[in-house]
């Protein structure tokens, strides 16, 4: 008699993961909204603002059907917005929480499942949906035939997920720096990014008007038409001329891009889910090695002076918000004289700029120190050690400040071909930086505020008018103090004196000391007497 072992009941397949990550994506967006009122009302407020650009844009893509360059406007709203879909993750790694793969390594999931439904996932949210208004916009501007608008059929889907693609694989690429304290310096260094790219724009839109129009972006519109996810866009286009073997290789060539992207993001999320986090491990030779090596404090003069100098320069370089400060002054020093350089507009006192964005970066030098300024508060007991730390805080700023101000006037001066006028810029220049290190001295012993680490905001809730009175006045009085050094140029100018104007530059760097020096007597003593309520304001945040 033989017996048969029971069949073990079928187990049923393995739910798709596309529909469960979707629901996730939308269960995080929804949880999202769902936790203030005023993050709610500014997420309505953004997309309804997007959307509405959106609209705008494709209505004027649809206005270019029929213009002769339609095609190269349209290639290059597609490249602009793959571009902008590559460096978005970098910047606000927050805005999507399925970005960080990280969160998904102890889930028994394989790598070509997951990349489909992060993928649709992806797809999830205002920023699809305004890049399918743009190249559906872009689309229909150059489809002028049922072949192209086959074409376009193809193009449209497979170049939102090129971008989508990009994004992804430039953020798993990047998701160990995202998650880093290098990461939040980027997020913070955002709004400069931005107001940078304003800049730029700004500058293509007059150099546009200036050459005669759109005619001018056709060279650059005939290379972006071969670059994905462009190329798709080229591709409708191409069949709209009839050009089919043409339209044929640009599609491939947008195809074999978005494998190339899905091949990469595989990699890089089976790296990321499978290696250890070493990012925080350090050799034991290779610590000693940098401790053995002087380096920058081996440069910087002994004693007090190079302690606070080095300190105050590593806040510079760690610290995300006064790093942010730091390269915002730095690059809008240099875009603004540059940019009205080119423009024809400009002028070399227009150098005085750099200096005054980077002697603002005196004004509330304790509030950066935040609680951890009690430290300081203990190596202070008179009047001449406030002076010293101030001193050094001055001289740390006056290192960077000095040459960049020599190079911003020299750039200036060569974009502008005033190379007689650089001494008395300088000279001006050097003046402002004095006058700006001696009221940022003041403002810090009298106005000192707390700058919050947590948020994005600058200033802790209650000391904005604190704030803007440092900031405000004492710029006023930046600009007074620097009155002489402007009566004294203008006064050779009009003495018809021109051949002295030299002397604006020693003069100038000599009163731009005597002023500093002089600041930091008058603020040493209010510092040493105000500890107590400097170390209280700076500790709100």
């Amino acid at each position: 008699m033989s017996t048969t072992a029971p069949k073990a009941p079928a187990t049923p397949g393995a739910p798709s993961l596309t529909p469960l990550f979707v629901r996730l994506k939308l269960s995080l967006l929804r949880n999202g909204l769902l936790q203030s009122g005023g993050r709610k009302a500014a997420y309505i407020t953004s997309a309804v603002l997007a959307l509405l650009f959106a609209a705008l844009q494709l209505l004027g893509l649809l206005a270019l059907r029929g213009d002769a360059h339609a095609a190269t406007v349209a290639v290059l709203v597609t490249g602009v917005l793959a571009l902008a879909w590559a460096v978005m993750p970098l910047f606000f790694p927050s805005g999507d929480e399925t970005l960080d793969a990280t969160r998904l390594v102890m889930l028994p999931l394989r790598p070509r499942s997951l990349i489909v439904a992060l993928l649709a996932a992806s797809l999830v949210g205002i920023g699809p949906l305004f890049t399918l208004c743009l190249v559906l916009g872009s689309a229909l501007a150059v489809a002028h035939s049922a072949a192209s608008a086959a074409v376009a059929v193809l193009a449209v889907p497979l170049t939102i997920l090129v971008c989508v693609a990009l994004a992804r694989t430039v953020a798993t690429a990047n998701t160990r720096l995202l998650t880093s304290r290098k990461g939040r310096d980027l997020a913070v260094l955002s709004g400069l990014v931005i107001a940078i790219g304003f800049q730029f724009v700004n500058f293509g839109v007059q150099k546009l008007g200036d050459s005669g129009g759109l005619s001018a972006l056709d060279p650059a519109g005939d290379v972006v038409r071969w670059l994905p996810p462009a190329a798709a866009i080229g591709a409708v286009d191409a069949a709209s001329e009839g050009a089919y073997g043409r339209a044929a290789l640009q599609l491939l060539l947008t195809a074999v891009a978005l494998v190339a992207l899905l091949y990469a993001w595989q990699r890089s999320l089976v790296r990321l889910m499978t290696s250890p986090d070493g990012s925080t491990l350090r050799p034991a030779d290779t610590a000693r090695k940098q401790a053995d090596r002087p380096g920058l404090s081996g440069l910087l003069p002994e004693g007090r002076t190079g302690t606070v100098m080095l300190r105050t320069l590593r806040y510079a370089w760690r610290d995300p918000k006064t790093k942010a400060a730091w390269i915002t002054s730095l690059a809008i020093g240099l875009i603004v004289p540059v940019v009205n350089a080119l423009q024809g507009n400009g002028t070399v006192y227009f150098a005085s700029f750099g200096a005054f964005m980077l002697g603002a970066q005196m004004y509330n030098q304790f509030g950066q120190d935040t609680s951890a300024f009690w430290m300081v508060v203990q190596t202070i007991s008179t009047p001449r050690d406030a002076y010293l730390e101030l001193r050094a805080r001055a001289y740390a700023i006056a290192l960077v400040t000095a040459p960049y101000t020599v190079l911003v006037a020299v750039v200036t001066a060569s974009l502008v071909g005033n190379w007689a006028a650089l001494p008395q810029a300088l000279g001006l220049s050097l003046g402002l930086l004095g006058a700006m290190l001696a009221t940022g001295a003041v403002a810090s012993a009298n106005f000192a505020y707390s700058i919050p680490q947590d948020s994005r905001k600058n200033v802790a809730p209650g000391q904005g008018g604190i704030a803007s009175l440092a900031i405000v006045g004492g710029m006023l009085t930046s600009g007074l103090l620097s009155a002489p050094l402007i009566a004294l140029t203008i006064w050779l100018h009009v003495s018809d004196r021109h051949g002295a104007l030299w002397l604006v530059l020693p003069v100038g760097a000599v009163y731009g000391l005597l002023v500093a020096y002089a600041g930091l007597r008058v603020a040493a003593p209010r510092t040493a007497r105000r500890l107590p309520e400097i170390l209280t304001a700076v500790s709100r945040g």
